[in-house]
């Protein structure tokens, strides 16, 4: 149980029971901003709450957007049939993602957006400013609130391009105020230097580690880190189609200072893939982390989601994480070779899908027959077989064929319930910066063995527990060149970050969103043979009977009990297998969504990109 790191969800100045010195003296009722940024306790409390509106929820969720989280179906991790942005059929004014919001200022700001989460940072940063406490601590909660403001700006951008730049917090109220807020947008380039400067302020400014009892909180790595996140961005193909050299060098020097800083401040690879999540203070792997909590205070208890998401529904949970068969081929071997390949060691069968994978494959997917210690029990098994074709042994069983075990807690809750598994979510892992770092590096032509494009690669698949190999290059091909190890690091990153909200992404800023298209993605459906010496559905399922199931080998049930119905080609030649009704159609127009039609309704200075039949250029 987490007690640390909990951020107050304070509404202004709503809660403030802790506040001794204020209470004895004022009528918090008519609290006055200048009196707040006089006093060092309610500017810790007005951070807590900027933290606590800005942190991401689990999965990445940062707004109700159909952008924003996991959102596996919005590539080949997860089923999704009938979503529109796969299918491309995206309707203008009524479907296009809600990112944007209404105006800037708070007339029609709504507080959950990104510009209502940004004007709550403009007027804390300019109320800081003008504060009488120390300069160290003012500057420090200012380079605090810059990194959010920097989050924000990024969410916005990387969706629509350039977006009006705002620092100060419009006026509210009144018909002036809105015409002074009907602002045009900035262009992308104006866009992304905001944000490297509000991002080079907190590197600046911010501690290199904190506390414990501020464990947790930004850190000089953590916004080195989330800058280099941001400029491999503005190196990557769709903010860069010509391939601009400076960018790559600005990406790799950011990424560079971000592992540097936090190698500096004892941050690093995990030692298990597997339970990484479960490292409560101090996990080396968190760089931006959400701290969740099971207290049972009321103020301190909170809900991830995340467990109960995965889990099957006959085991208290919701089994909305679902793994396609694509995904789960996507896997490599044990010894970092791709299933078939003819140089690996390992023999691979369709039949025999989970033997001598990878061990992340193990720590993500959960498959027919495997072993799932779920609420403890270490003798649990998962199974997703059908009886019949269209009978499945379980109520509700997964559509795919699969579930998600990434993250999922094997213990017993004290609420009795997987929602309150108190599992912290991670939005920026050191891993992801050693391979931020290898692309950036691959980007300005560091291709050799002995460089970062390599090396990052590597580490990562040491970490994951694959097999040295040939050369200690743990898979990898010798020799790639700056393509092949563009390819390898976009696919390291598919398997390491399965189901972290980071592939639909990464896929997007590649332009290769698109390559999908044609796909119907698939199941897995795995059916009971009749007849011989199989036995009975009903056998299988009698833990007194000497056909039990759960005492079986798998590999011999796979083999003599089971038909594996599966399909390897993406197409729609298989009823049986295939998940979509429609195939996937990610149009072009698509990178870059159109600006929503509310927003230039209310600001007609906000010009449409050019990809809508509008006159702005994103890449400008």
């Amino acid at each position: 149980m987490k007690t640390i790191h909990i951020f107050c969800a304070v509404a202004g100045l709503s809660v403030l029971g802790a506040c001794q010195k204020v209470l004895d003296k004022t009528d918090l009722s008519k609290l006055e901003p200048t009196m707040v940024f006089s006093d060092s306790t309610l500017v810790r409390l007005n951070l807590d709450n900027i933290y606590d509106n800005n942190l991401p929820l689990w999965g990445g969720q940062n707004t109700s957007s159909s952008l924003s989280g996991v959102q596996s179906q919005l590539s080949e991790e997860g089923q999704s049939s009938g979503n529109k942005i796969m299918e491309g059929t995206l309707s203008y004014g009524t479907d296009e993602p809600k990112d944007f919001g209404t105006t800037l200022n708070s007339n029609n700001t709504q507080p959950n957006t990104n510009w209502g989460k940004i004007r709550q940072l403009n007027s804390f940063i300019s109320s800081m400013e003008k504060s009488p406490l120390s300069a160290a601590f003012r500057t420090r909660a200012i380079a605090e609130a810059r990194f959010f403001r920097a989050f924000r700006y990024w969410d916005i951008v990387r969706i629509y391009g350039g977006v009006p730049i705002v620092l100060k917090a419009l006026e509210g109220v009144g018909t002036a105020a809105r015409d002074s807020a009907l602002l045009p947008r900035n262009k992308t380039s104006e866009c992304f230097a905001q944000i490297a400067a509000d991002l080079d302020f907190a590197i600046a400014n911010l501690p290199a580690k904190w506390s414990n009892s501020d464990w947790g909180k930004i850190t000089k790595g953590a916004a080195a880190a989330f800058k280099g996140r941001v400029l491999l961005y503005w190196a990557s193909p769709m903010f860069n189609p010509n391939d601009l050299a400076a960018r790559w060098q600005a990406a790799y020097d950011a990424n560079l200072q971000a592992k540097s800083l936090l190698d500096a401040g004892g941050y690093g690879l995990n030692a298990s893939y597997k339970t990484m999540w479960f490292t409560e203070l101090n996990n080396p792997e968190a760089v931006m982390v959400t701290s969740y909590n099971t207290s049972t205070a009321d103020q301190t208890k909170k809900n991830n989601s995340w467990d109960k998401s995965c889990r099957p529904s006959y085991m208290n949970g919701s089994g909305s994480n679902l793994p396609t068969w694509e995904l789960v081929r996507s896997y490599p071997m044990k010894d970092g070779k791709m299933p078939g390949d003819a140089t690996g060691s390992f023999q691979y069968y369709d039949s025999l899908f989970y033997k001598n994978r990878d061990p992340r494959f193990d720590a993500t997917i959960a498959y027919n027959g495997c072993s799932w210690a779920l609420d403890g029990d270490v003798n649990n098994k998962l199974w997703t077989y059908y009886e019949t074709s269209t009978k499945s042994t379980e109520s509700s069983a997964t559509n795919t064929g699969f579930y998600c075990r990434k993250a999922v807690s094997e213990g017993t809750f004290t609420f009795g319930d997987p929602q309150y598994s108190g599992t912290d979510w991670m939005e920026i892992r050191y891993a992801e910066v050693l391979l931020n770092l290898a692309e950036s590096a691959v980007g300005i032509g560091k291709t050799s063995a002995t460089d970062e494009g390599y090396s990052g690669l590597i580490a990562v698949r040491k970490r994951a527990g694959i097999t040295s190999g040939t050369g200690s290059l743990y898979g990898l091909a010798a020799g790639m060149n700056r393509a092949q190890l563009f390819d390898a690091i976009l696919l390291e990153r598919k398997i390491e970050f399965a189901f972290e909200g980071k592939r639909f992404w990464d896929l997007y800023r590649w332009k290769r969103m698109s390559d999908l298209n044609g796909w119907y993605r698939n199941r897995l459906r795995i059916v009971l043979k009749t007849g011989g010496t199989v036995p009975t559905a009903t056998a299988l399922k009698d833990a007194s009977g000497s056909s039990y199931r759960n005492t079986q080998n798998l590999d011999n049930m796979m083999a003599n009990y089971f038909t594996t119905i599966r399909n390897n080609n993406h197409d729609n030649t298989n009823s049986t297998t295939k998940l979509d009704t429609n195939p996937i159609n990610f149009l072009s127009t698509y990178y870059f969504f159109p600006i929503p039609l509310l927003a230039i309704t209310n600001n007609p200075k906000l010009v449409q990109n050019n990809n809508w039949s509008g006159g702005f250029d994103p890449l400008q």
